[in-house]
């Protein structure tokens, strides 16, 4: 039995003089490695690039459009919370303190509305501070099974919508093609 394997790898699959001749070469350094590796990222970059469409006048990606929608209604609880008397520990807000984030909101909702690249970047930086924290409370703070579904599902949602605002944003920046 051991002298049948040892015939079967004796005999092997032949070699040609290039592959013998490889084999022997030193391995590739860290450096030649990197610049291989930065040439495939850099090409499958390219074909990624290549393959998106521009968007057409007056489009604007799906999930961009419900980010304004989200935005806008984010704006509107804001003052409708504030109207209806809405306290926070105990004491009723300063105008102030409910003008500036209702008011960068409708802003970021026009934004987004007229898939505007700032205002896309804009949202996509609250999804981070969100994701950060659904991924600080579940960590920290989470202590019943509802807390930490409930805080999964934020972050579940939270990711899905940062991933594919992603791909939007390259559509709204990249030049109009002819």
């Amino acid at each position: 039995m051991a002298e049948a394997r040892r015939k079967r790898k004796r005999r092997g699959s032949p070699v040609s003089a290039e592959q013998a001749e490889s084999r022997r070469e030193s391995p590739p350094s860290t450096r030649e490695r990197m610049e291989r590796g930065y040439a495939r990222a850099e090409q499958r970059n390219r074909e990624a690039r290549e393959s998106l469409e521009p968007l057409g006048a007056g489009e604007r990606p799906l999930v961009v459009t419900i980010g304004a929608i989200i935005a806008a209604l984010i704006c509107l609880s804001i003052v409708a919370g504030y109207l209806a008397g809405v306290q926070v520990e105990g004491d009723k807000p300063r105008f102030v303190q409910v003008l500036a984030p209702a008011l960068l909101m409708a802003i970021m909702a026009w934004g987004m509305w007229r898939a505007r690249y700032w205002a896309v970047l804009g949202f996509q930086l609250l999804l981070v501070f969100l994701i950060f924290s659904a991924v600080f409370g579940l960590a920290v703070q989470a202590s019943s099974v509802p807390q930490i579904a409930a805080t999964l599902g934020l972050l579940a949602v939270s990711g899905t919508f940062f991933y594919f605002m992603v791909k939007a944003m390259a559509r709204i920046q990249m030049p109009r093609r002819n």
